[in-house]
């Protein structure tokens, strides 16, 4: 009944996200449900705002002093963390992007496993969803924000755990918003990165690069990971790339990775590499279904499967390091 009834829970979240009410509340820090009502500008029962408020507060995203119209709500610790816009640790942005694209999309689950066709914008007249997404300015940036927010636990423990010590230069081809570059060169002094993507991202990427102050060791590079060879650097990474395409794809772009590779280079594909047995890293087999529904050919992976595509290009050797939550690096080194 929880899982089938899964989704009450995650529109209330969604609704809160899309509301900015942790945002709110985090600058106001203490704030009564009528007070909340009127700020969002909410026509419905003061009942309903109670259910809605304490609802949040029995998941943990809220604190409560008081019951109902003498109560007075505030954020929970990570919430504010997290979960506040105006922060740079805000991951928000993948429940942005759940609410205003993912969540009604899922609901043709049924269609894409009978048709295996993608259930997103593609399934009303674009060619796919990336067209789609470049179309509009605002949509792309809600786009770029979700994959760092996905992301951006797993950029900060790459940057720490991966060992750096024999390289000087990084590229991260489809880089979005260049937070992984940035957050390896905040991490890692002596190292340069390079965050390459398609022309109209670079705007999105450099605010974020100003913002951080890193503009002398991080820079941009535009260019169609398809069409135009990755630039040159000691290690390559993709983040959330692999799991986009069918397996030739896959492979490919790994020949790609392979050829802008140094001998004792490495490749880094960052994603939610899925366990042996295929039963422990439900995120993982729920990201595939993801891909299904984005791509209708796109697949995450076992750890065995990219052993096979790395011994396929000529990769030497593989590791995979845990990252945060239920995503790893896996690591080819030519």
């Amino acid at each position: 009944m929880q899982i089938g009834l899964g989704f009450w829970a995650s529109k209330t979240l969604l609704a809160a996200v899309n509301f900015q009410l942790f945002s709110i509340l985090s600058e106001k820090e203490k704030l009564s449900a009528s007070q909340i009502k009127n700020t969002l500008g909410l026509k419905c029962t003061d009942r309903n705002v109670y259910d809605f408020l304490d609802t949040l507060t029995s998941f943990g995203f809220l604190q409560r002093e008081g019951l109902m119209e003498n109560a007075v709500y505030s954020n929970s610790t990570d919430t504010n963390f997290f979960l506040d816009k105006k922060k740079p640790s805000y991951i928000g942005g993948i429940l942005e992007m759940a609410n205003n694209r993912l969540y009604g999309f899922w609901a043709d689950l049924e269609t894409g496993l009978r048709s295996g066709l993608p259930q997103n914008e593609a399934k009303h007249g674009a060619n796919d969803m990336f067209e789609k997404l470049y179309e509009s300015p605002e949509r792309l940036k809600e786009f770029v924000h979700a994959m760092s927010g996905i992301q951006m636990g797993n950029f900060m423990a790459f940057a720490q755990k991966f060992d750096f010590t024999k390289y000087k230069t990084l590229v991260d081809a489809g880089g979005a918003g260049a937070m992984l570059s940035i957050m390896v060169a905040k991490h890692q002094a002596h190292m340069q990165c390079t965050s390459f993507d398609l022309p109209p991202v670079a705007p999105i990427a450099q605010e974020n690069i100003d913002h951080f102050g890193l503009s002398g060791r991080v820079k941009t590079a535009n260019g169609d990971f398809f069409k135009d060879a990755l630039p040159n650097a000691d290690v390559v990474v993709m983040g959330n790339i692999l799991h986009d395409w069918d397996e030739e794809q896959k492979i490919l772009l790994m020949k790609k990775a392979y050829d802008a590779l140094p001998e004792g280079g490495a490749f880094v594909a960052v994603e939610n590499v899925i366990d042996e047995q295929r039963k422990e890293n439900v995120f993982g087999l729920m990201m595939s279904l993801n891909m299904l529904i984005e791509t209708g050919k796109g697949f995450d992976y076992t750890f065995s499967d990219f052993n096979k595509w790395a011994t396929t290009n000529g990769f030497k050797k593989t590791e995979i390091i845990p990252l945060a939550g239920p995503s790893s690096a896996a690591i080819a080194y030519k």
